[in-house]
């Protein structure tokens, strides 16, 4: 099993110390990766799931986000949970998250990638809500191609993108980058199916549906966790499939946040995966450590 680390900057503030903090922290216990989420603009009165969102909440923009926490960590990879695919141009796209890649050493290793369910964020963006679907599948098979075309060009003609002979360089360390897919509807778990490399349902599940879809085809599979998860939970996530839990700290405040970090740390994450002196496994960092 992986575990990786959620950050939620809407709750947990867009202060750079905190974040940094935060993330050195992560990469310093053993985690594999660091997550955070997107939604593009608010509203009043948006609401998902019956929960209303205050409109002040402070999403900070992704791929901003992971290449400020790049600059201040050396191994932990990245990732989006979720990236909301349809709000983006995928040309524009595709060299936003190559320059992550390559300016982070390859390790935007895990995009993550959604639909948004606020009719009002589609509106903003100029993006017909209906749509959005086949405008995401399109998205994807844009980034994969240009990601893998060479100097004569690539081209595209399809319902929403249209190009031709067009190269975009730099390109992701060792070829296009994973794309998972996330969300927790059947449309969603048939997507990863068929185009993902990896599924991310945030709430309900529709893994066999997946995995019968990709037809064979080997997929990770995501899911959210709790950070004070027990090892018999986490042993029932794995006879399930799952291949990776991300958790987040319940705390604001950044010592509790490194308290909480540090105890998951001691109870799943091997000594052997965290940094240390040359030629001995690193500790566990103890609060006040740093």
């Amino acid at each position: 099993m992986k575990f990786a680390i959620n950050y939620s900057s809407p709750f947990f503030g867009v202060d750079p110390d905190l974040i940094t903090g935060y993330a050195q922290h992560a990469e310093a216990c053993g985690f594999e990766a660091f997550y955070v989420p997107e939604h593009v603009v608010l509203h009043p009165g948006a609401t998902i799931g019956g929960w209303e969102m205050p409109a002040t909440l402070p999403y900070a923009d992704p791929l901003d986000c992971l290449a400020f926490v790049a600059a201040a960590t050396t191994r932990i990879l990245l990732g989006t949970g979720v990236l909301l695919l349809p709000y983006h141009h995928p040309v524009v796209l595709a060299k936003r998250l190559a320059t992550v890649d390559v300016l982070s050493r390859g390790r935007m290793r895990l995009l993550t990638v959604g639909l948004g369910a606020l009719p009002g964020e589609a509106r903003a963006v100029g993006v017909d809500y209906a749509s959005r679907g086949r405008r995401a599948d399109e998205a994807i098979d844009v980034l994969r191609l240009l990601w893998s075309g060479g100097p004569e060009g690539v081209s595209f003609h399809g319902e929403f993108f249209d190009f031709d002979n067009l190269c975009s360089f730099p390109q992701p360390l060792g070829g296009p980058l994973p794309i998972h897919v996330g969300g927790s509807t059947p449309a969603a778990a048939r997507r990863a199916g068929l185009r993902g490399d990896g599924y991310f349902p945030g709430g309900v599940t529709h893994w066999d549906l997946t995995r019968s879809t990709a037809a064979g085809r080997e997929l990770e599979y995501t899911r959210f966790g709790s950070i004070d998860v027990t090892p018999e939970r986490v042993a029932a996530y794995a006879a399930q499939g799952v291949t990776r839990i991300v958790v987040a700290a319940a705390s604001t405040d950044l010592a509790e946040q490194r308290d909480q970090m540090t105890a998951f740390a001691e109870r799943f994450l091997n000594p052997a995966d965290r940094p240390g002196p040359p030629g001995r496994g690193g500790a566990v960092p103890r609060p006040g450590a740093g």
